[in-house]
């Protein structure tokens, strides 16, 4: 049964969660669409819906050639096109220029370029560079020098390995850290157990879980470099807030944070901390004060390693549904019920 108010809400903010659910026809043109169609919005009184495009289509209806509502539209398209331009990019021995790359998507410079950032954050270029520092990291720990590693990771010297780096540099890394130490702190909280962890600069891992060897296992994997000392004392007088937030979540705590990211993820963790308590975004929404696209804005939220204080938990999707959090759905429930309570929304 279709429910015609919801389809015409989701019509209207042209809400891709919705495609494949229903197709929207409008009287005047004889057109029928899909409810993410970026045409101009028809008169209310003048639409008629249908479960699938053949019933449109039996009713005398002929397809958008814009939306395309017939298999994948436009903008999955783009999505397809964009994970084979990864992958190009991702099994290449060599780098490729933007105008290759585009030239085997099938699609202009231009084209791709803006497709890809706002897709994934970054430029191929940046993309590729990014992907190239990953595979050096994970092959440092074991490499028997440096060259070697940045040799197999797909540098042509160690000179561009040692570029552009934010923390640790590659010699650092190899050493598993030398120079870089964690403090770190885990108490019992109403979601569990949380594990705070902080550097010289601030507060870089809130996490959540159920288990104290979990929970630290999680915090090595993202800081295998650093060397980490559990100090409960000295950590104290910023956990302390942090529990109370969870009580309270109208006495939000403002405490330095050390937040590592690209410059995409930094974008979407400061609008996260925008969001105010009691309160939730779209994915969509977000990406669109952004200038994004919904799903660069998921893996920045699925990026976050700090929990609550960068409140990803506060993105929601199509209909408010509590889609993937990294420490839970049931955590995410848990906190949104907490704010909504505490602010009385």
């Amino acid at each position: 049964m279709i429910d015609f108010d919801r389809c015409w809400q989701a019509l209207c903010e042209r809400d891709a969660g919705f495609d494949g659910r229903f197709v929207f026809a409008v009287r005047s043109t004889r057109i029928f669409c899909r409810p993410s169609c970026p045409a101009r919005r028809p008169r209310r009184d003048g639409v008629s819906f249908f479960s699938n495009a053949a019933d449109a289509e039996a009713a005398g209806y002929r397809a958008c050639m814009r939306c395309s509502p017939h298999g994948q539209s436009p903008a999955e398209q783009l999505d397809e096109l964009v994970i084979a331009a990864c992958r190009l990019l991702d099994e290449s021995p060599e780098p490729i220029t933007l105008d290759k790359l585009a030239a085997r998507i099938g699609l202009s410079s231009s084209h791709l370029a803006r497709a890809f950032k706002a897709r994934i954050g970054f430029t191929p270029h940046a993309w590729a560079a990014a992907r190239r520092r990953e595979r050096l990291e994970t092959r440092l720990p074991a490499a028997d020098s440096v060259l070697g590693a940045a040799l197999d990771a797909g540098y042509g010297s160690t000179r561009g390995a040692y570029q552009n780096v934010t923390a640790l540099s590659p010699a650092q890394r190899r050493r598993k850290g030398a120079g870089e130490s964690l403090r770190y702190a885990i108490s019992v909280c109403p979601l569990g157990l949380l594990l705070v962890a902080a550097s010289d600069k601030g507060i870089c891992a809130l996490l959540f879980g159920n288990d104290e060897q979990e929970l630290l296992s999680e915090l090595q994997s993202r800081f295998a470099a650093a060397e980490l000392r559990r100090d409960q004392t000295g950590l104290g007088d910023w956990l302390q807030p942090i529990l109370a937030q969870l009580a309270e979540p109208s006495h939000a705590v403002r405490l330095p944070l050390d937040l590592r990211g690209s410059a995409f993820q930094q974008r979407v963790w400061q609008a996260l901390q925008d969001i105010p308590p009691g309160q939730t975004r779209r994915y969509g929404e977000l990406a669109e004060s952004l200038g994004s696209h919904a799903r660069a804005v998921a893996r920045a939220c699925a990026s976050n390693p700090v929990g609550l204080l960068v409140p990803c938990h506060r993105v929601v999707g199509a209909n408010q549904a509590l889609t993937g959090y990294r420490w839970g759905i049931e955590r995410k429930a848990a906190l949104l019920e907490s704010e909504r309570d505490d602010s009385g929304a």
